[in-house]
This record gives C-alpha cells, structure tokens and sequence, in this order.
C-alpha cells in the first residue's frame, strides 16, 4: 500500500518507518526544509535506539522516502497520516489543533480516489468530526473517510512498541476504511496482535482515558466499556509504570493530561483524579531540590557543587520536553549551587534550555568534587556505578537516588549517606 506520512516528528518518523518496513511504501512529508534536508542525508533529528538503522535500511530498498512537496505522495496514497504537534494552547491548556487542521486542509484539495484520513497526532475528542468537516467544506467532491488511529509509543522503545503492540485501536465504523487499515496493520497478524475497531470518537478518548472516565464517555458520545478495553490492552499500565519517581515528563504524557483536563471541564464532567495528578506533578517536581538541600542539612547551597546523572525524562531518549530536571536544576542554581551534570544523549538540547548547569562527559566527572550527586534519569550504565571510586572523587559520600536505582541497604554498608524516594531514610 502507499502511505503518506505528514509530519517528522517523533510520531511521524518512527510510525512512516516501520509501515515501510512492514513493505508499504511511504513518504514523509514536512514543511521544514532542514529537517527534510538531514533527513536525506541519512541524519535522524531525534535519539531513538534502532531507528536511524531502519530508516537507512527502508530509503536504501525503495520504500521510504522524505520530500517537503507532499502533493504527488497524497495523491497516490491509500492512507494519509495527519502526524504533526499538537502543543498545549498557550493561555488556556487546549490542545493546539491548528496545525491538525491545516493539514487536513492541505490533504482535501490534493486526494483522489477514496482515501483513508487518518489521525496519528494525539487530539482530543471530536477532532476527527472537525477533520472531516473541513475536508468536505474544502472539497465537497471528496471521496474519504476519516479515521483515528492514536499511537502508544514508548521513547526508548517506540520501534519495538510498533511492531509488537499490544493492540492496534482504529477508529472508524466506515468498512472501507476499516478493510485499509487491517491491510495495514496486516503484518502484525503473525503476532496475533488485536485490532480494536471502535466508533471515532471512543477511539480518541482512549488514548487520554484512565479514570473517572464513565461520566465523560456519556457526554462526548464515547463507549466506556471499549474505552475500558483499549486501556487494558496496554501492557505499560502495570508495576512499571507505577515506578516512584520525580515526576513524569516527555513529549505526551504531560500535554495529554492537561488536554483532557480541559475537554472534561468543556463537557461539564470533571476529572477531578486527572487535576490532581496534574497539580501533584508540577509540585512534586519542585520539591525534589528542596529534598536535595535536606539530604545536605542547609537550604542555602551556596558553595555546593551538586553532580547530576541523566538529564532527559526518561532514558534511551534525548527528549527534554518537560523533563523533571527543567524545574530540579534551576531551583538548584537558585539555592546557589554549581551544578555539573551528565546525560549520554540529552546535554546538547539541555544546555540550551539551562545555560547555568555545566555539562560533562561523564558521571565520574559528574561526581568529582560534588557535595552530593543526584540520580534523575535511570540510564543504564548509572546501575553499576563504582561506588568504591565515587566515594574518592565526591567531597562527601552523599548520593540522592530519585529513580530509586540502588538498594538502601546496599548504600549504606558501602559508606554513603543515600536518600530515594518512598523508602525512609
């Protein structure tokens, strides 16, 4: 089949890849001309294990392409993905949906033959009504159909997450449309994997749905029970998930919160559950410097150099977008620490957001003349740090662990004074 991908991003290049991968033929298609320009070169914009190997693999036999000029691609295609950002609306929390719209606007006067419209990009509820309108408005001859298809990537694991799901929710009730998608998905039937068929707007409300849901199903025009099923597919709603922590971050997680919220108030069915986690994760995040500054006996840090191990949200990403360590290191510097950190993938983009920290090359360097050294990010090679070697490079034995890596007891039978979190002192 031939897939036109609109946007590069993180959703858009991964997902334009792997269908090729899967055999389709795909273009990806993006307004910006050196991301396009990289992209051509075999330079892949963000970190993702495995990826820059999949695309090189894929444009190499023919299958993936990129190019800012998407009208020949949406022409021919069978399928076109609407991936493009959808930011937190500055002023009021909504899901900035103007360049959803755009797109579905560019997409109604380039189609030909009937198409499948599909929305990738997390939107809220009812944006696929709004998508179909503007496509009839724009081109009443049209022949389409509008489909919501929302991702479940993890960063770090998104390549793994596509082509192993656990399911695949699609939201349609059009048969036409329905027999594209399973012949797109149709390589992950060796995997058994479930294809969830859903109404659109059930199929939207899944992917920001966790609880309190019943009440908000009921004004939107969703069905709570396949709400309910598409969320118990998901495998990363388990012990994982429920990791103590400093905060979530990332490019979804935070955004999609805060957007449901709002479209619960619009519809008159607050989730009160949702306010809250939103409110406790912006206070938790603050607080973590002012546990640091407790583990060292003073709220004045002046004079203090604090060592910081991982920078990004999470780790196998170089993603920073909301990442705990964007509120953690500047309540530092304003308690008047010297902060020196590492991060294997996220110092470029992080020195640019926090010009105060400095970067270093490594997390012994991280440690070497530090008062105390701070875990944020759990990448793997901070899990077997040399503890004997740490203790001869840090002033003081002091580690904060906020990714709960290392075992308490084991800490303190090797000299440190350790804090994590949700397990004592």
């Amino acid at each position: 089949m031939r897939v036109a991908m609109i946007g590069t991003g993180y959703v858009g290049l991964v997902s334009g890849a792997c269908f090729a991968d899967f055999g389709h033929v795909v273009t990806c298609i993006d307004k910006d001309p050196s991301k396009i320009e990289r992209l051509g070169r075999g330079e892949i914009p963000i970190f993702e294990p495995g990826l820059d190997d999949l695309v090189a693999r894929n444009v190499r036999e023919g299958r993936l392409f990129f190019t800012l000029d998407g009208a020949q691609a949406i022409k021919d295609a069978d399928a076109v993905f609407i991936a493009v950002g959808t930011p937190t609306r500055r002023g009021d929390g909504h899901a900035d949906l103007s360049y959803v719209y755009a797109a579905a606007e560019e997409i109604a006067g380039l189609i030909e033959g009937f198409t499948v419209v599909v929305t990738k990009s997390t939107v809220p509820v009812g944006t696929g009504d709004e998508v179909e309108a503007i496509i009839k408005k724009t081109n009443p001859k049209a022949q389409f159909a509008v489909v919501s298809n929302p991702e479940f990537l993890r960063e770090g694991a998104a390549i793994e997450d596509f082509k192993r799901p656990d399911r695949v929710v699609v939201g349609t009730e059009d048969e036409r449309a329905q027999a594209v998608m399973r012949e797109l998905y149709r390589p992950l039937s060796l995997n058994e994997t479930p294809i969830v068929f859903t109404g659109r707007r059930t199929s939207e409300l899944i992917k920001y749905a966790a609880n309190e849901m019943a009440d908000l199903c009921e004004k939107v025009g969703a069905d709570v029970q396949q709400v309910a099923r598409g969320i118990g597919l998901d495998k990363r709603i388990g012990g994982k998930f429920l990791n103590a922590g400093p905060g979530y971050g990332g490019s979804c997680f935070p955004k999609d919160t805060i957007a449901l919220v709002r479209t619960a108030q619009q519809y008159g069915a607050p989730v009160k559950l949702i306010e809250t986690t939103v409110a406790v994760n912006d206070a938790r995040k603050k607080a973590m410097a002012e546990k640091v500054a407790a583990v060292l006996g003073t709220d004045d840090l002046t004079g203090k150099t604090i060592g910081v191990l991982g920078v990004t949200f999470k780790p196998n990403t170089d993603d920073m977008r909301d990442a705990p360590s964007l509120d953690i290191l500047p309540a530092l510097l304003a308690k008047g620490a010297r902060v020196q950190a590492f991060d294997p993938e996220g110092a470029k983009e992080a020195a640019h957001m926090m010009p105060g920290v400095s970067f270093v090359a490594g997390p012994y360097e991280a440690a070497q003349d530090a008062d105390a050294l701070v875990i944020i990010t759990e990448w793997d090679q901070f899990r077997a740090l040399d503890l004997e070697r740490l203790k001869t490079l840090l002033k003081a034995p002091v580690v904060v662990d906020l990714r709960n890596v290392y075992k308490p007891a084991e800490m303190v039978r090797a000299g440190f004074t350790y804090a994590s979190i949700g397990r004592g002192a």
